[in-house]
């Protein structure tokens, strides 16, 4: 679909991509707990050997790390199809997309030459949208694409499709829900190829081959938001993932958009709604530029760490050590958490420990599937 991967702006070398690739596929380990690990452990080498002995301390009797033979498979899977795994601090790498709360470390990608686009704006809506709806779709997608604007959505039916068929020769982004090779709805074939022919892309944090489910559709549409400087909302229905986008764009610190709407036609419940919660009102493209004209680049989250130590080669040489943290401060956390989210640093307050030992305590449950991360540093206990 595309002409082969291109490895010139490579970061990492191949057995340390293989390594990464090993630690975010392995048991448990999601995009934050792949920055601690290699924050304590210093390289993705040291935390796979490390990874048994994190998670028996949590409580696990057995771990499954992904093996390397599957590994090599996945990139070279990549390969053949003409796409190629970016890692989070590389050239290639969606330069908004590193400034959201745990980003994807490796990412799939599909084309790739609109993703160096400094201006990126996602356009998101119904999927069983009105003529007017998709009008507009194409009517904001032009308009922003002729001012320098990449235009990213989730290639679904409907406002998606209607944006990126109308940015197609000034850049957009389809993101995956699935792996990168694996194509919804099936129907977009065509217009997937005349994006990435075009100078487009598509990108997935989703492993190759997978098929994605109803729950991996809201972590697609983080990445829409993440890739975006502000969302644009057309023809969203009160429980449209939509407001999803929007949601994680608020969290983000995105600007959100929302496009009005009959009140009698349900497709513009959620848009509306936005509205009434603060979101911009926008009829134009002109509309969305005036109220980005002062914002080139998001402001980073206060709990963001930089990405860029997770490539420096000297990283290796300063790993800090795991140590056990003692008992009592394992039993006061583990009485700490439940089902409702807390605050990190409320529970490094409620500690007597240090709060790097919180941390480490934390990485042991997590690998032991005892607890869940939450947006904005908040855990919970699974049971």
């Amino acid at each position: 679909m595309s002409g082969p991967a291109n490895d010139k702006t490579s970061c990492l070398s191949e057995a340390e991509r293989i390594d990464w690739l090993r630690l975010i596929r392995s048991e448990n380990i999601g995009p934050r707990t792949f920055v601690d690990l290699l924050s304590h452990c210093g390289s993705a080498r040291e935390a796979l050997d490390r990874l048994p002995e994190l998670s028996r301390r949590g409580g696990r009797k057995s771990y499954r790390i992904c093996p390397p033979e599957a590994a090599k498979a996945e990139l070279e899977a990549h390969r053949r199809f003409g796409a190629r795994l970016v890692a989070l601090d590389e050239p290639d790498y969606p330069q908004h997309l590193r400034h959201i709360d745990a980003p994807p470390p490796l990412l799939s990608v599909l084309g790739g030459a609109a993703l160096s686009r400094e201006r990126m704006i996602g356009i998101v809506g119904a999927r069983n949208a009105s003529l007017s709806g998709r009008k507009l779709a194409s009517l904001f997608a032009r308009g922003l694409g002729g001012e320098g604007f990449a235009v990213a959505s989730g290639l679904a039916r409907g406002i998606d499709a209607a944006a990126h068929e109308a940015a197609i020769q000034t850049g957009t982004i389809a993101v995956f829900a699935g792996g990168i090779d694996v194509l919804y709805p099936p129907e977009h074939d065509r217009l997937l190829k005349n994006l990435v022919d075009a100078g487009g892309a598509a990108i997935s944090e989703m492993p190759f081959g997978l098929k994605p489910r109803g729950r991996d559709f809201p972590r697609r549409n983080r990445l829409i938001s993440g890739v975006s400087l502000g969302v644009v909302v057309i023809e969203a229905a009160k429980a449209s993932g939509s407001l999803h986008t929007a949601r994680y764009a608020l969290e983000q610190n995105r600007e959100i958009f929302a496009v009005p709407g009959s009140p009698l036609d349900p497709r513009s419940e959620g848009a509306n709604g936005l509205i009434r919660q603060g979101a911009l009102l926008v009829t134009s493209a002109a509309d969305v530029l005036e109220a980005l004209s002062d914002r080139l680049e998001p402001e980073l989250p206060i709990f963001r760490q930089d990405p860029s130590r997770l490539i420096r080669k000297e990283a290796s040489t300063n790993a800090k050590t795991l140590s056990d943290p003692d008992q009592e401060c394992r039993d006061q956390i583990l009485q700490a958490l439940g089902p409702t989210p807390v605050d990190l640093d409320e529970l490094i307050r409620f500690s007597d420990g240090d709060a790097r030992s919180v941390h480490i305590v934390l990485l042991e449950l997590e690998l032991a599937g005892r607890i869940e991360r939450h947006a904005g540093n908040k855990i919970s206990a699974l049971y």
